[in-house]
This record gives C-alpha cells, sequence and structure tokens, in this order.
C-alpha cells in the first residue's frame, strides 16, 4: 500500500506521469477491444458480396476482409492517439503550467460524444417532423 501512494499518486511528480502513462495505456486497449466488438469485418465482407457490392481493386471474400482489417486498424490506431492524447492533456498540463484543472480529459470526451449524439438526435427527428410521407 505504501508503494500504491507513493507512485500512483496524481499529487506527486512521479504519480502524475505513471498515472498518465497507464491512462493512455487502457485507452488505447479499450479503443481497439471496442473496434473489435463493434466492426465484424468479415460480416461486412460477407454482406458486400452478397449484395453485390465490392471495393474497387480488391476482390471479394477473404481479400476484402483482409483489406477492411487493415484499413480499421489504421483508423482506429490514428482515433486511440487522439483519444489518449485529449484524456491526458489536462492532467499533463496542469502538472506542467502549475494549473488546478477540476476535470478530467475523460469527462470532455464524454461530453463532446454526448453533445454530437444529441445533435444528431434533434436534427433526425426535424427531419421525420418535416417528412409528410406517402400518404398525405
Amino acid at each position: 500500500s505504501e508503494w500504491v501512494t507513493k507512485y500512483l499518486t496524481v499529487q506527486g511528480s512521479v504519480g502524475i506521469w505513471i498515472y498518465s502513462i497507464l491512462n493512455i495505456l487502457l485507452i488505447i486497449f479499450f479503443t481497439y477491444f471496442y473496434t473489435a466488438i463493434q466492426f465484424n469485418t468479415v460480416e461486412y465482407s460477407k454482406n458486400l458480396q452478397q449484395y453485390g457490392g465490392f471495393i474497387p481493386g480488391i476482390r471479394p471474400g477473404r481479400p476484402t476482409t483482409d483489406y477492411l482489417n487493415r484499413v480499421i486498424s489504421r483508423i482506429t490506431f490514428v482515433g486511440a492517439i487522439s483519444l489518449a492524447l485529449i484524456a491526458s492533456m489536462p492532467i499533463i498540463l496542469s502538472h506542467i503550467f502549475k494549473l488546478n484543472v477540476n476535470f478530467g480529459g475523460t469527462a470532455i470526451i464524454i461530453v463532446v460524444g454526448v453533445a454530437l449524439e444529441t445533435v444528431k438526435q434533434i436534427e433526425s427527428q426535424m427531419l421525420m417532423r418535416h417528412y409528410k410521407g406517402f400518404l398525405k
């Protein structure tokens, strides 16, 4: 317990860096984990092939799956690094400039995500409201 309080406390100079590095690594891990769960490249490849779709220059089937895996890995890497930097920025900047920041980067990510989702819901409601349908 003494080791934990000495090295993992946010107030200590060493603790802030260990916390930030651990935070970055966990954000990168969970970004890849979430992407692996939500985006099944084999299923997308089969759906493309089944409905006659294709990616220009890529053969249907296994090559399409491999291509989608490569693209998703690249996009996820950039997204994970961006999320990790955004989440760690308030902690690191407050330590470097000796500022008292009362919120974390994860809170920023959550607020922006909720705001974007709210705007998307409002826009879809507005579109549905102006849609008259076939019977009117």
